[in-house]
């Protein structure tokens, strides 16, 4: 039998949720365990109203200190599409002598008539009713904040402002004037995304402004018939899905955008360092920028950053954070505690994390299966699955990142040392010893084929690696039995292949030693030291891929276990804990954001760089528009040729074939070049068969870039403008070393 729970409980307590705190006290603790700038307080539990018991209020009220709010909490409140507003009772400014006189008056509110009335319009049976007691907030200004348009949906955020407190604009009493600065509507615009972004979903923020700062008093869920994905609306940014597009390449899912936040929830103050586009997940590269100029180092984080994210296109320039120097700086170092850790349980954990991880992965699996009931399930979550994602997948995230930027500087010093073809082909060979994980499904699949190993061992090792391998949707490799055949069908043999590149590499490096003998040495030294930290860097990458198939193992069996199939994936993943808890009110934003996703997938791909206000449906409709830049500031006219990255140095021609999606790669030919918009460890079997690869989105690190490498077949990567400029069956010429497409007349 579980543990009783208490009559009071602190505000943050992680056992204030729905039954015990009611609707509006589990949001105030949710939004307080987060760091919100929640009024401190304490929750009178159900309990407490059950047994008409007041014992420990007035301790805990001397604890807290007065004059406080006296807010009713009812179990069936503030949810989506029953937010009981102004139907139970709050009472300010109570102090000691008052106090138990106003918890009682919260309790009876339960049972007046528009409470009584509301709860029968909306057939809404049984409630109990919990109180919160906040300290005041002697607001100068108050208001409402909706984070979407409660009228048309868009997510454009809505402001309302009173002098004093804001019981007068609730109940529409008072003038709304233009009551903050633009720098205080930016950042209360700021807070309410983080807001939206912890409920999954658009929500109204009763707030107020004191002592210099903004105070969240209550958020509410706000259900809306259409719905929007688009932080371009949350200020003048510069935008790329440079590097994250390769790991999560089409529009996501509710669910998996709310996983992948818990991995790159980072702000710089108010501004957040990633975003969600129409539904893609995109870097926010002005707060890049701004951290290397306050540090002096905005060149070298330039250089880095192309490396990673990709080339900025002629023209366009990085908005600068409106914040000083100064709180760039203080942002940086309040930040800084997170990434810090993650680096030391990088250096001192991660290996045994990777070697670990399979073996905790399958026993995952094997305990969610076995959950027979939404509350096992919810249970499991609590005690092993959250803590994979909050503490593994940082980790192994960590590992796959800290070395990602090493290759960078060896390549630009062998270039000036060997040239660009010799350079290119000297970074490969990363597959020796324990194997690079990129090209770890490709070598999979011909010791399939050759009867080295068994299917069942090609799942085990391989079976989570896919196209959308973060997406929680998507069915894995494993889960399919026809997809070995399918892949078996069109992959050819690498074998070859890496045998010529192989060749080539030990031409290239007897001439290096030819020409610098006395630098060999610690060129090998150098390249060994990138080799093993590629190597690295990959399994990690594709361990953390494992962890994520853990979590949609997960959220399919809560749709099992609750009955509500694939409407899951379109909650985030607080909303699915919150169906198995009982909260099935949730499932009322289902609708719009199953809409909303289906809207944003029929969209072509958006481009890899955005600056400022982005509308993803009107781009789409342009006829003239551009596939690799949006400036919403500025015309920035369409390059006539096709550049981009040296991906993989070498010179074919051949005839092009554009490919949209990996599931069409059965079209293309053995000797063809291809041109699509950007590539992961999906594509990989897709190599052998290329002469070529060209891709709109990628850089020198990018998987294209890479698998070409070590395949000796040349690549241009990075380009924005390929799918557009070059259609299937056009002759072209690609130069890997000079990072050149052209079209043969």
């Amino acid at each position: 039998m579980g543990q009783m729970i208490p009559l009071i409980l602190p505000l943050d307590d992680p056992r204030a949720d729905l039954a015990t705190a009611g609707g509006k006290g589990s949001a105030l603790a949710e939004l307080a365990r987060a760091g919100l700038p929640v009024p401190a307080g304490f929750h009178v539990t159900t309990r407490a109203y059950r047994e008409r018991s007041l014992d420990g209020v007035l301790a805990a009220f001397r604890d807290l200190g007065g004059p406080v709010a006296v807010r009713s909490s009812a179990t069936a409140e503030d949810l989506p599409g029953l937010s009981f507003a102004g139907q139970h009772d709050t009472v300010l400014g109570v102090t000691e002598d008052g106090l138990l006189d106003a918890v009682r008056r919260c309790w009876d509110s339960l049972h007046g008539k528009r409470a009584v009335a509301y709860r029968e319009r909306n057939g809404v049976g049984a409630a109990e009713m919990a109180v919160v007691v906040q300290r005041m907030v002697p607001a100068e200004v108050s208001g409402v904040l909706f984070t979407a348009d409660p009228v048309s949906g868009r997510a454009e955020p809505v402001v309302n402002a009173v002098r004093g407190l804001g019981e007068a604009l609730v109940g529409g009493e008072a003038d709304t004037a233009d009551l903050l600065t633009a720098a205080q509507k930016a950042e209360l615009t700021a807070l309410g995304r983080r807001i939206e972004a912890l409920r999954g979903g658009p929500v109204d923020v009763e707030w107020a402004w004191a002592g210099g700062r903004f105070h969240v008093l209550q958020a509410r869920p706000i259900t809306l018939s259409r719905v929007e994905w688009n932080d371009t609306l949350g200020g003048d940014y510069l935008w790329s899905n440079g590097n994250v597009g390769e790991a999560i390449p089409e529009v996501m899912t509710p669910v998996t955008w709310s996983l992948v936040r818990v991995l790159s929830n980072v702000r710089i103050g108010p501004h957040p360092i990633s975003g969600n586009i129409g539904g893609r997940f995109y870097l926010n590269i002005s707060t890049y920028s701004a951290v290397g100029t306050v540090i002096g180092k905005a060149e070298q984080m330039r250089k880095a950053g192309e490396e990673t994210f990709g080339r900025i296109p002629d023209g366009v320039t990085v908005p600068p954070l409106p914040m000083s120097r100064l709180a760039i700086i203080g942002a940086v170092l309040r930040g800084a505690g997170g990434p810090i850790r993650q680096q030391l349980h990088y250096r001192t954990r991660l290996p045994r994390l990777v070697r670990g991880n399979p073996a905790r992965c399958a026993a995952a699996h094997r305990a969610i299966a076995a959950c027979d009931t939404p509350a096992a399930l919810l249970r499991l979550w609590h005690e092993d699955v959250d803590r994979l994602l909050r503490f593994v997948c940082p980790v192994l995230d960590a590992g796959a990142r800290m070395i990602a930027g090493g290759p960078a500087a060896v390549r630009r010093a062998l270039v000036a040392l060997v040239g660009p073809q010799d350079a290119a082909t000297l970074l490969t060979g990363f597959h020796d010893g324990t194997g690079l994980a990129s090209l770890g499904p490709l070598v999979g699949l011909a010791r399939l084929r050759s009867g080295e190993i068994d299917r069942d061992t090609f799942a085990r090792e391989w079976g989570h690696r896919c196209a959308d391998e973060f997406e929680i949707s998507a069915p894995r490799p494993a889960e399919d039995p026809e997809w070995i055949t399918r892949q078996l069908a069109v992959v050819a043999e690498p074998e070859e292949l890496l045998t010529r590149q192989a060749t080539a590499r030990a031409a290239a490096w007897d001439r290096l030693v030819a020409a610098h003998p006395g630098r060999a040495a610690a060129v090998r030294r150098r390249l060994a030291r990138i080799g093993a930290g590629a190597r690295a860097r990959e399994r990690a990458r594709s361990e953390m891929v494992r962890a994520f198939w853990v979590l949609r193992a997960f959220v399919l069996r809560a749709g099992e276990l609750t009955a509500t199939g694939d409407a899951v994936f379109f909650l985030p993943i607080d909303d699915v804990l919150r169906v198995l808890a009982g909260e099935t009110s949730v499932l009322d934003r289902v609708p719009a954001q199953r809409a909303a996703y289906e809207r944003y997938r029929a969209l072509p791909p958006y481009p890899a760089v955005i600056r400022g206000r982005f509308d993803p449906e009107s781009w789409a409709a342009d006829p003239h528009r551009r596939s690799d830049l949006y400036d919403a500031t500025v015309d920035v006219p369409m390059p006539a040729d096709v550049t981009g990255f040296p991906g993989s140095a070498g010179v074919v021609e051949g005839t092009a074939r554009v490919l949209a999606r990996v599931a069409d790669g059965v079209a293309l030919r053995q000797g063809e070049i291809l041109v699509t918009t950007v590539t992961n460890i999906g594509w990989t079997p897709l190599f052998t068969r290329a002469a070529a690869v060209v891709t709109d989105v990628g850089a020198p690190l990018s998987h294209a870039a890479i698998v070409a490498r070590e395949l000796g077949i040349p690549a241009v990567v990075g380009c924005g403008n390929a799918t557009t400029r070059i259609a299937t069956g056009d002759r072209i010429v690609v130069d890997g070393a000079r990072g050149t497409v052209r079209k043969v007349p």
